[in-house]
Order: C-alpha cells, then sequence, then structure tokens
C-alpha cells in the first residue's frame, strides 16, 4: 500500500530523518524498514542535487521520500517534486493560506500552480502523462505545526483539501511559546492535546517528530494516539548508539 493511502486510513507508520548527504547512510536507513524517511533541507546542507540523489537511493529500496523544505516557497516545491520526491513537509504552516499554497505548488493546474517541466520525475520527458496520474494518486503532504499561531488556527489548516497528514515540530513550537527545549512543560503539552483533538476530529494522521531516539517514548506517543511518528535522525541515532556502546564496553573492563 502506497503512503498516501496508509496516511489516508490512519495507519501507524514510523519513519526518520535523514541529514548527512552520503548515500549509504540513507541506504541503510531504508534497508532498516523505516515506512518512510525525511530528507532534510532545512537544519542541514543538503543541497538539491544531494536531494536527487538520496531519492533515487531511497526509490531503489521502495522508502517513499518526503523532503522537508527550507520555506513554503513554489519554486522550492517544484523542483523538489520535478527530482522525484514521494511528498513534501512544509515548515512553520500558520494558516489555512499557508497550507493551500502548499498544496497548489505540488499538483498541476486545474487542481493546482505548479509549472510544467520535464525532469527525473517524468521520467526525463518519456513519462509525462504517467508522472500526472502518478501524482494524483500518491504525492503526500505534510504540514509542519510548530508554532502556537498554527495551533490557534489548526482545525482551518486541517480543513484544506490536499493536506494529508500533520506533524508537530515540538522545539519550534515550544519556542514559539517562550519554553524553548522545556517539552514537559504544561502549556507546551497543551498546545500538543489540542492539536491531536484536532486531527481526530478532521480525520486526518498526525503525529510528532521524537528527536531523541527514544523507543519508550515513541511507544508513548503511539499510544496516545498518534500515527505518523519521526524516529530520530541519522546524526543522533549515530550518536547515542556510539556513546551508549563505548560506555557499556568500557564500564565491563
Amino acid at each position: 500500500m502506497q503512503l498516501k493511502a496508509k496516511l489516508a486510513r490512519n495507519a501507524l507508520t514510523i519513519g526518520s530523518w535523514i541529514t548527512l548527504g552520503h548515500p549509504s547512510i540513507a541506504d541503510i536507513m531504508a534497508a532498516a524498514g523505516f515506512d518512510w524517511l525525511v530528507l532534510d533541507t532545512e537544519h542541514s546542507v543538503l543541497e538539491l542535487g544531494e536531494v536527487q540523489m538520496l531519492i533515487q537511493v531511497l526509490d531503489s529500496r521502495a522508502c517513499p521520500a518526503i523532503v522537508r523544505l527550507t520555506s513554503n516557497h513554489p519554486d522550492q516545491i517544484k523542483r523538489i517534486m520535478d527530482a522525484g520526491a514521494t511528498g513534501i513537509m512544509v515548515p512553520m504552516i500558520k494558516t489555512a493560506a499557508d497550507a493551500e499554497a502548499a498544496v497548489n505548488a505540488v499538483y498541476y493546474p486545474p487542481r493546482g500552480q505548479r509549472g510544467v517541466g520535464l525532469a527525473r520525475a517524468q521520467g526525463y520527458g518519456a513519462r509525462f502523462q504517467q508522472y500526472r496520474h502518478w501524482l494524483e494518486e500518491n504525492a503526500v503532504i505534510i504540514a509542519m505545526i510548530e508554532h502556537v499561531d498554527a495551533v490557534d488556527a489548526i482545525d482551518s489548516i486541517l480543513s484544506v483539501p490536499g493536506i494529508d497528514a500533520y506533524i508537530i515540530g515540538p522545539y519550534d513550537l515550544s519556542g514559539s511559546l517562550g519554553r524553548p527545549g522545556e517539552l514537559d512543560d504544561p502549556e507546551v503539552q497543551a498546545a500538543i492535546e489540542r492539536v491531536k483533538d484536532a486531527g481526530r476530529r478532521a480525520g486526518k494522521a498526525g503525529g510528532i517528530h521524537v528527536v531523541e531516539p527514544d523507543p519508550e517514548q515513541l511507544r508513548r506517543n503511539i499510544e496516545s494516539g498518534f500515527s505518523f511518528l519521526g524516529y530520530g535522525l541519522d546524526i543522533r541515532i549515530l550518536d547515542t548508539v556510539c556513546r551508549s556502546h563505548l560506555q557499556n564496553i568500557r564500564e565491563g573492563l
């Protein structure tokens, strides 16, 4: 089943983040069995050429490639989708108009306003019509809810046709509330619950990014009702495994 269909059914999916540009990292993480992987261009030094290369690696593993954008700009969205991404994760969606702009940038007229070009996604020109059909059936648009303004407008954001799911960015959300990094603060938790409740009302798949690779925290979020979960990221998984293994080794000497 394609990712878009899983999201529509609110099926549980677990993905992760890639910030390093080496293809072997994408290959290892895809082979590990993540349901999707995010190529993060917002908080990394990944360039568009590297992103396309990583998309090709993920395609070879049948792992959906979602690109986290640097902004909600139609030119960037067009290039990312032309490179062959399964979909986009759009930062700082604060209003329904922001959500509508993202949808318009992904889809061709008459549904959207995306400019037509021939690149990797369209088979370099050989499969444009096939890509048009693929786009309607498979493209995924994820709204990042990471500001108090988005929490206040969450019902209207999630009512926008074409938004497939949402994910909460807990660190930026806490920062917008004046409590950066204080994820357990009652006001931060209350904001998260407001978003979760709106997701239930809208019937939208939603989740949160569990930044530190903590299986218990992931399990708690699943039990709380989230179904679209980001688990760790390449640099945190690498760092925590290296540190914990070395600590265990040294303690045993």
